[in-house]
């Protein structure tokens, strides 16, 4: 389980079984896995990995060989990719008499399977897009990337994301406005309970972090990368912590940007402040998190959907949020009016991030309701079995042509 594509996995494949549907998943596999299992009803499937490394560099563009060590997880992804398209159509398909309906790929990591399989079977193909190359290097990345996923949604016979922003986000980099549909993202609404954390645990995280009943808890999860906005987020803290004394935040995450972090909060003089865990930790750790703070802030610059925030959301927290540009907050974050569940911020400003945190600080009665609206919201829209109910409703109308 790595990141929010891996969540998503999890929890959609057993709400699609739960609804009758068949589902085979292809997946990577690190070398410690079975090749071949069934979980929860899903038919999984893990190739093992073999090294091209030593033949890549033949075939290598510029643009690939400036990824430098990263090379190898391309290496991993392409092999994966055919070997999966091997096992799908000649073991599954030509040996055991799979009758499959269609065939979905996730993002550019297996695209290039789905345009494979399509070509050697003539299955329906949707091509899931949860984020983009573009996107996700603030307009910079990888053009071999970039051409993977353009091609994918050209050979698709269907293109779901996560988000009107991001619906929006690709029709203007020319994607085909006709084959694009949205489906959010969900969670598992009955494990984001906070009538299931007990008092004394939160207080017991709390403690963990030097902060007391008194003191008001700011948390931010998520990667540590420059899109996430977690630098402008402590660089907001001295105007925060002027006004509200009482505050400390805590990150909890890892990522390439570690250790700028920490040379920041020395540089600003905030280490009693700020705390930072730099670990992926398990999701029940992350829910007690979510039970122990006082409001959840994610000032992303990129969100295409952001499953963090609605995990926080289920949890009765309000919230301070990226919004600018694509930003996939913007479809369940209400910002204003009586439905109003937290506070939208540009990403890039951390005046503007202060500005949003030091709002919900000066009312935190107010807070508490945006929070308890927050977890209504969830309830009403983002359960897993809808959004599943809401893919298979897509996958119909792609399978007869509607």
């Amino acid at each position: 389980m790595v990141g929010g594509l891996g969540t998503y996995a999890e929890n959609i494949c057993p709400a699609l079984v739960s609804q009758g549907h068949d589902v085979s998943v292809f997946t990577m596999n690190d070398g410690t896995l079975k090749t071949r299992e069934t979980l929860k009803g899903i038919d999984v499937n893990r190739p093992m990995l073999v090294d091209g490394g030593g033949i890549l560099p033949l075939c290598m563009t510029e643009d690939l060989r400036r990824w430098g060590t990263g090379i190898k997880f391309f290496n991993d992804v392409l092999i994966y990719n055919i070997l999966s398209t091997t096992k799908f159509v000649n073991q599954l398909i030509k040996k055991e008499g799979y009758k499959f309906d269609i065939i979905s790929a996730h993002d550019w990591l297996s695209a290039m399977a789905g345009i494979m399989a399509k070509r050697e079977t003539g299955l329906p193909f949707v091509f899931h897009l949860h984020s983009t190359e573009w996107g996700r290097a603030l307009n910079g990345g990888s053009q071999t990337v970039m051409h993977i996923e353009k091609t994918s949604a050209e050979v698709a016979d269907g293109i779901i994301t996560v988000s009107y922003p991001m619906q929006e986000d690709l029709i203007r980099h020319g994607f085909s406005s006709d084959k694009i549909k949205v489906c959010w993202n969900g969670i598992p609404v009955s494990k984001y309970d906070p009538n299931k954390l007990l008092k004394e645990d939160s207080a017991g995280l709390r403690s963990r972090y030097g902060i007391s009943s008194e003191e008001r808890m700011i948390l931010f999860v998520g990667r540590l990368t420059g899109v996430k906005g977690v630098v402008n987020l402590v660089k907001a803290m001295p105007t925060i912590i002027s006004k509200h004394p009482e505050v400390k935040l805590v990150i909890l995450g890892k990522g390439e940007l570690e250790r700028s972090i920490s040379d920041l909060i020395n540089v600003l003089k905030i280490g009693d402040r700020v705390k930072t865990r730099f670990e992926f930790v398990p999701e029940k750790e992350r829910i007690a998190h979510y039970g122990a703070c006082d409001l959840f802030v994610a000032p992303s610059l990129y969100e295409p959907f952001g499953i963090i925030a609605l995990e926080a959301m289920a949890m009765e927290k309000p919230m301070v949020v990226g919004a600018r540009g694509t930003s996939g907050f913007r479809d369940f974050v209400i910002p204003s009016g009586p439905d109003q569940t937290g506070i939208h911020v540009d990403g890039n400003n951390s005046a503007d991030i202060a500005w949003g945190i030091n709002s919900l600080l000066e009312d935190l009665g107010g807070a508490k309701e945006m929070g308890k609206r927050g977890r209504i919201r969830v309830e009403q829209y983002f359960t897993w079995d809808k959004i599943a109910a809401r893919t298979i409703g897509i996958y119909e109308d792609v399978i007869t042509g509607g």
